[in-house]
């Protein structure tokens, strides 16, 4: 069974006449370990479905299956067990606290969850070292670069061991040279660690780090291809020649 699962997912906006269509009947599947790009114009519906993937939103219509579980069939309670346990999140703008330091930072979804303090920081601590981070645990955000912030962000998604993690624009906020480390170490995230990413971006470099593509536009599915080689040099060439057949 594929981790994320989405029947005819459809969510609409308003009603009758000022009624908008955000999502319209979009199916999914998407598997462990698979790093899934999600591209389109703004106001595609991008966002509403990495919202409707997280548990953040309610559909119009249709369903979505996390890891067998169906998002529509759970309570509120249930909802937010279940994405603290097993949806990582990371946004644009880090959201990071900033009176922490960043392994209070990263820690906090356990501690959040109920973990013991010292047992958060110290699975905090091994998840900064992965992603670059050991020599910088007690520096609070403006201490650090962006793309710092955005693996304290990426550590803070990981911390609970989640199986899918969501990415709404992560290199958005960062210089080109960051943007690149970022998107090289989401497809770390999900080839080594196993992890579902789902990453919406504008960026058809970045994009070239996944193993698939989504394009997106007017709410639906636009075309869904896997990358066409190991080389990223090819699969960047292929998604920009894909976007311009698309312009």
């Amino acid at each position: 069974m594929a981790l994320i699962q989405v029947s005819n997912l459809t969510k609409i906006y308003g009603k009758g006449e000022t009624a908008l269509v955000a999502l319209d009947h979009v199916n999914l599947e998407v598997e462990a370990g698979q790093f899934v790009a999600v591209m389109g114009p703004s106001g595609c519906g991008k966002s509403t479905l990495l919202h409707l993937l997280g548990g953040l939103d309610r559909p119009t219509e249709g369903s979505v299956s996390i890891d067998g579980e169906r998002l529509d069939q759970l309570s509120d309670d249930k909802l937010t067990v279940l994405r603290r346990r097993k949806i990582g999140f990371i946004f644009q703008f880090y959201n990071l606290i900033p009176i922490l330091s960043a392994l209070e930072n990263a820690a906090l979804p356990m501690t959040l969850d109920g973990g013991k303090v010292g047992e958060a920081e110290e699975k905090a601590a091994v998840w900064l070292e992965k992603v670059g981070l050991g020599d910088r645990l007690k520096s609070r955000p403006d201490q650090l670069s962006g793309g710092q912030q955005q693996r304290v962000a990426i550590a803070r998604a990981l911390i609970a061991e989640p199986k899918l993690i969501l990415a709404d624009e992560p290199t958005g906020n960062l210089d080109s040279r960051a943007a690149d480390e970022i998107a090289s170490l989401l497809r770390q995230v999900a080839n080594e660690w196993g992890r579902a990413v789902l990453m919406v971006t504008h960026d058809a470099h970045n994009a070239s780090y996944a193993d698939r593509i989504l394009y997106m536009k007017d709410g639906d599915i636009l075309f869904d291809e896997q990358r066409p080689g190991d080389s990223s040099e090819a699969q960047h060439d292929w998604v920009t020649d894909r976007m311009r057949q698309l312009a």
